[in-house]
């Protein structure tokens, strides 16, 4: 046992800790408050605690569990509201009311609740790391996957079926080494990646039905993105539409040190949104962990390695999980404070020098992997971090961290939320570094000229904004006809394409088909247009055509009427340009 010497904030540091190892969990004094190994010199420990330390005291006891901080993993996992160190939220407002009070021991899991378990294995079947033995119908939406857990090897002696607690023995393993009871629960230390069999090359996107996302900037599924920008830019907004509408079956969404005002919305709006492809309500594929700003700091540290392991245990079971991190600065100025009281010698803007390792090891947990097994399962973890970068600067250690490591930026621009163009993405400066791998997977499957349509369209973005400083200088009449199309059809993809509205019941979100047919439509729109001014025709007349009406208002065409109403907008276009060519 050792004793407390010094008390900084969130950072403890005890003697008499030789039996300790790094990242153990340990309990601080009488009052058991957790907290985790950090740093230790001799037998003296640096500890983060997860808990307020106001009180505490010079010779207060310290005990180490032996362990590292882990998660519990088993049925019961979705529709859960966890804190950053998976302590549900629920339970701990049932024993002691609104506010967290400190040192309480809530168990992740519920050990008394049953659950009905299908077995998928017989006796004599030979089993290894993570083949599955069994199913459990955690909701309506998941089947909760059973998995050998990770070094147990062997043929299967005993296998029940029927209603069980997680801590109730399923099956026992006859190993090497001999008997092993297997329970529906197991643990996983939330700083190591869980192991896989292979990770697979991004080759399909992620569909998350935003226009300017699944056209311009994909993401892959098992990729990485960051989403940066200033306050009130929309990246909450952005994440919730993507936890909404992507293309994932399970969906794990961390707070991570944000305003509790913002994690009330999130927490009061999952439960109530609709899953889209089923109705059922979101959270029936949804963990939520919530760590807002005024919870202690190191907890904030550990939120986002606590997400992710448990994005991770849902991938292996052949899952596709999309898992939002918001925002991954608060995190990283967790890392800074921590790291200031232990008087490490500090990096760029105070931040530690291990910043951008921190940061590449989170995100390199992402991918499209073979999970462990003899039938090893397709799973793929996309992760999606928001950078909440101070005054929209960019350019501060966070982001370029980021960044470095991210695929896919997709940069929030205030002057566009100013302007109310939601999403506030800025197509002149986001990109995507997946866009070249997944064009034989557009051309395939939505179609043959998806991508030429998605280049001519961004060309047009670029002339346009090339144009508007002519335009600034010596105003749109120096422009010739044919720019002055470009204009007006830019305008149409900026206004009709990428601007799409998060709460109207069509727009929210956008088929690839409907995509592209809206897309198609618009470029149509330009080649008809050059075509007809080139013959004489003006541009006040192209500007006036009664199509431009239908074709502003196509994206509110429901998903089920795409093909007529579209088929319709393009022979009426086609109608009236071609009396314009006539010069009728």
């Amino acid at each position: 046992m050792g004793k407390i010497i010094k008390v900084s904030g969130p950072l403890v540091v005890a003697d008499g800790m030789k039996d300790a190892n790094m990242f153990d969990v340990v309990r601080v004094s009488d009052m058991n408050l957790i907290g985790e190994v950090i740093e230790m010199r001799e037998d003296r420990a640096s500890i983060q605690v997860y808990e307020e330390t106001s009180g505490l005291g010079p010779g207060e006891p310290v005990v180490t569990t032996g362990a590292p901080l882990s998660v519990e993993l088993a049925p019961g996992l979705i529709e859960r509201m966890y804190d950053g160190i998976q302590r549900p939220l629920e339970e701990m407002r049932a024993i002691a009311g609104a506010n967290i009070t400190r040192g309480i021991k809530v168990n992740s899991i519920d050990r008394n609740k049953k659950w009905d378990f299908k077995p998928t294995v017989k006796v004599g079947d030979t089993v290894e790391n993570g083949d599955i033995i069994g199913e459990v119908d955690e909701t309506v939406l998941v089947k909760h996957k059973i998995m050998v857990p990770f070094g147990i090897r062997g043929t299967i002696k005993e296998i029940k079926s029927g209603e069980f607690t997680v801590e109730q023995t399923v099956a026992v393993v006859e190993t090497e080494k001999g008997d092993v009871s297997l329970t529906m629960m197991q643990k996983w230390p939330v700083r190591v990646g869980r192991p896989y069999k292979e990770k697979l090359p991004p080759e399909m996107p992620l569909v998350t039905g935003q226009r300017v996302i699944d056209t311009f900037f994909p993401i892959a599924k098992g990729g990485v993105a960051a989403v940066p920008g200033p306050f009130g830019s929309g990246k909450t907004v952005v994440q919730h539409q993507l936890a909404k509408w992507a293309d994932a079956d399970i969906v794990v969404y961390i707070g991570c040190g944000e305003r509790g005002n913002e994690m009330t919305d999130v927490l009061m709006e999952f439960p109530e949104l609709k899953d889209p492809k089923t109705g059922q309500s979101l959270m029936k594929r949804t963990v939520l962990i919530a760590n807002t700003s005024d919870m202690p700091v190191a907890a904030r540290e550990a939120s986002i390695y606590t997400g992710i392991t448990i994005a991770e245990y849902f991938r292996d079971m052949g899952y596709s999980v999309a898992l939002m991190a918001d925002s991954t600065s608060r995190w990283a100025e967790a890392l800074r404070e921590m790291s200031g009281r232990l008087e490490e010698m500090p990096g760029e803007e105070g931040y530690p020098a291990y910043l951008g390792s921190r940061l590449a090891q989170f995100y390199e947990r992402a991918g499209r992997v073979i999970s462990l097994g003899k039938n090893g399962r397709e799973g793929a973890l996309t992760a999606i971090g928001a950078v909440s970068p101070p005054g929209g600067d960019i350019s501060e250690p966070v982001s370029q961290a980021t960044l470095r490591i991210v695929k896919v930026f997709w940069g929030l621009d205030a002057a566009l939320a100013y302007r109310r163009h939601f999403p506030a993405i800025n197509w002149l400066n986001s990109y995507s570094l997946y866009s070249d791998r997944l064009e034989n997977w557009y051309s395939s499957n939505v179609a043959e000229e998806w991508n030429k349509l998605r280049a001519d369209a961004m060309m047009l973005l670029q002339q346009e904004a090339e144009l508007n400083e002519i335009v600034q200088l010596v105003g749109v009449d120096a422009l010739s006809n044919d720019d002055r199309v470009t204009l007006e059809v830019a305008r149409s993809i900026r206004e009709d394409y990428l601007h799409q509205n998060a709460y109207h019941d069509v727009d929210t979100y956008t088929s690839l088909y409907k995509q592209y047919r809206l897309l198609k439509l618009i470029m149509e729109l330009y080649s008809k247009a050059k075509d007809a001014v080139s013959r004489g025709a003006n541009i006040s007349d192209i500007s006036s055509m009664n199509v431009m009406e239908k074709i502003g208002r196509a994206k509110y065409t429901p998903e089920q009427d795409v093909s007529n109403a579209f088929t319709q907008i393009e022979e009426q276009l086609a109608k009236e340009t071609e009396k314009l060519r006539r010069g009728e």
